[in-house]
């Protein structure tokens, strides 16, 4: 397991969802090789709809762009290994 190496760059996740995030990714990179982002993707979000309810969205890579509207206290963004992580639920109209 990769945790505790993986650098924040922004979130409004509380602390203790924010360490699920990252472990779970950990695990998706334990479980998938590392050009496999959709696989990686798919593993967490999974994760995100089984234990927080459905919505979750999640992007995986090295270099993309997004613009998106979240739930308050559901974003979170940070960097393991080579990838950047970016998991949120999508906020309803």
């Amino acid at each position: 397991m990769l945790e505790g190496k993986a650098q924040m760059k922004e979130t409004d996740m509380p602390v203790k969802m924010q360490a699920h995030a990252m472990a779970v990714a950990s695990q998706a990179l334990d479980i998938y090789d590392v050009s496999d982002s959709t696989s990686i993707a798919a593993h967490i979000k999974k994760e995100f709809d089984k234990i927080y309810g459905y919505g979750w969205q999640c992007v995986v890579g090295s270099d993309f762009s997004c613009f998106f509207t979240h739930s308050q206290g559901t974003f979170i963004y940070f960097a393991l290994e080579k990838l950047n992580f970016l998991i949120f639920k999508g906020a309803s109209s």
